[in-house]
């Protein structure tokens, strides 16, 4: 028997199928394949691979609709945002969220604007501790 693992990390293509489950909510593999339709092409068969995966890893729950399964999210969209940035802060920064908002700033991602929104919600979080 296959174990589970809730904390598995999500591919990019596991995330569009959230995606799309996040958009439309319980849905079945024919409604998730014609909501990435505008993406990309996908057989049927595909989606239901994905979606299984999915379910083994816990982040998708299922139940019997008449004859097919309808699928719907098990983690929010903010948890698995949540998990995807701090696998990136491991992965690629060392742990340090610092040095991603560093970096950030450095490679012009942030723009003057960006960076006077993000010091007013630094001085919130400052003033509420």
């Amino acid at each position: 028997m296959g174990r589970k693992h809730p904390d598995c990390k999500l591919t990019p293509f596991e995330l569009e199928i959230m995606e799309a489950l996040w958009r439309t909510g319980p849905a079945t593999v024919q409604v998730v394949r014609e909501e990435l339709a505008s993406k990309r092409r996908l057989a049927y068969t595909t989606v239901q691979t994905m979606l299984n995966i999915l379910h083994r890893k816990q982040k998708v729950k299922r139940k019997m609709k008449g004859r097919a399964f309808q699928y719907a999210p098990a983690v929010s969209r903010q948890t698995a945002v949540h998990q995807s940035v701090q696998d990136l802060i491991n992965l690629l920064f060392g742990g340090s969220a610092e040095t991603l908002v560093m970096s950030l700033v450095e490679t012009n991602q942030l723009s003057i604007k960006k960076i006077e929104r993000l010091t007013l919600l630094l001085e919130q979080v400052r003033n509420d501790n």
